[in-house]
């Protein structure tokens, strides 16, 4: 009996080795699309938006194709959108070529450890007598571009928000305070945030003139991933056999209940953990041991938003959590002199607290965000300030 179960843990310790090699050795491509500043201009005519994005190569031997690239802007906003009209120029700005002048994109090799820049320009114009600004606060940006090389030929899918409109911050005066169990919230508004957003200068825009000793800024982990970049548009993955058979597993609700959701945690954690966190969480959920696959699978099990899951245009990706939210907090407080906190807080008076500087009282967090808050629809209102009484 011994020499059987000694057989199995062997051959389940090689397929687990064999599904993590075949993993991290898959081909990839390893080019990194990052977007800079934005400039928005409003004139008479529309609204224009500006800048720039860079492809880097951190490979150090691997040359990588970009034969093609196109955006695909949208716009949000408050009313009818449909008589605005959009225009997209991409302008290559080659270290090593002239652009063309007429603007085409001529396939570009990104060589091992260099990069490259394009300028995007972004053009929205409106009939006489229409308000485009009152229509349109957001544009949100696609870049779908092609990646060639030795991994084969990858359709690549990268989108970034560009805020048009930014709302004017709460008046300290006339602040709309909720009254709570022993506390007091506010619910602070912002414009959609994104890559472009640095955390530290959305906190201090918005809630930098409200806070007081004693208080605790929130902000709610997936508005924090957004601004890290931490989210992913569902058509960049290859759903992997176990993905597809794992995720049938699940509950319906779940994020991981999709080959897409999963696949995004099996690219984080890799396929070895997964499996063999489910393995061990099924054994022990038989013996009444509920909860075990997300304490192995790692904190991204809990955290990942599949599509629907967030405010649009993020509906459309998978969000993963926040990165480092425990420095983060720690950083944000001691930049700004206020206490922060990463949440995670839902319509069923769930509340998680993801990490928080020091000296962060939980019992208030936790009476004070049972309610919700910052609701779970569209109202942008990812910082609550919490008051106790």
């Amino acid at each position: 009996m011994f020499h059987v179960l000694l057989l199995a843990a062997l051959l389940l310790g090689l397929s687990l080795l064999w599904l993590e090699l075949r993993h991290r050795l898959r081909p990839a491509s390893p080019l990194q699309l990052k977007a800079g500043p934005f400039q928005v201009e409003s004139s008479h005519q529309g609204i224009t938006v500006t800048g720039e994005i860079t492809i880097t190569n951190p490979h150090r031997r691997m040359e990588v194709f970009v034969p093609e690239i196109s955006l695909n802007p949208t716009l949000l906003g408050n009313g009818d959108l449909r008589n605005l009209e959009v225009k997209t120029q991409i302008v290559a700005l080659h270290p090593d070529e002239d652009s063309r002048p007429d603007h085409y994109w001529a396939a570009y090799i990104v060589k091992g450890r260099k990069s490259t820049r394009a300028r995007l320009e972004i053009s929205i114009t409106a009939a006489p007598g229409i308000a485009i600004k009152k229509l349109i606060d957001t544009l949100w940006i696609e870049v779908l571009w092609v990646n060639y090389g030795p991994f084969g030929r990858l359709h690549r899918r990268d989108g970034f928000l560009v805020p048009l409109n930014k709302p004017e911050p709460i008046n300290a005066n006339t602040a709309a305070w909720r009254q709570g169990d022993r506390c007091q919230v506010l619910p602070i508004g912002t414009h959609l945030l994104g890559v472009l957003d640095e955390p530290k200068e959305v906190l201090r825009r918005y809630a930098g003139h409200l806070w007081q000793s004693g208080d605790v800024l929130t902000i709610g982990e997936t508005p924090l991933a957004v601004m890290q970049g931490q989210y992913l548009h569902p058509a960049t993955l290859e759903p992997s056999a176990l993905a597809r058979l794992l995720c049938r597993v699940f509950h319906p609700t779940s994020s991981l209940a999709t080959a897409c959701g999963l696949q995004s945690l099996i690219d984080r954690e890799g396929p070895a953990r997964i499996l063999g966190a489910w393995l061990i969480g099924t054994g022990l959920k038989v013996l009444g041991f509920k909860g075990w696959f997300y304490r192995l699978a790692g904190d991204q099990a809990r955290l990942i938003d599949d599509i629907t899951g967030t405010t649009p245009p993020y509906d459309q990706t998978l969000v993963m959590g926040p990165q480092e939210p425990g420095q983060f907090c720690q950083r944000m407080a001691e930049a700004l002199g206020v206490t922060v906190a990463v949440v995670d807080v839902n319509d069923l008076g769930r509340v998680k607290v993801l990490a928080a500087s020091q000296g962060c009282d939980g019992a208030l967090l936790e009476r004070a965000l049972r309610p919700n808050p910052a609701g779970n629809a569209n109202e942008r209102t990812p910082l609550v300030l919490v008051r106790g009484a």
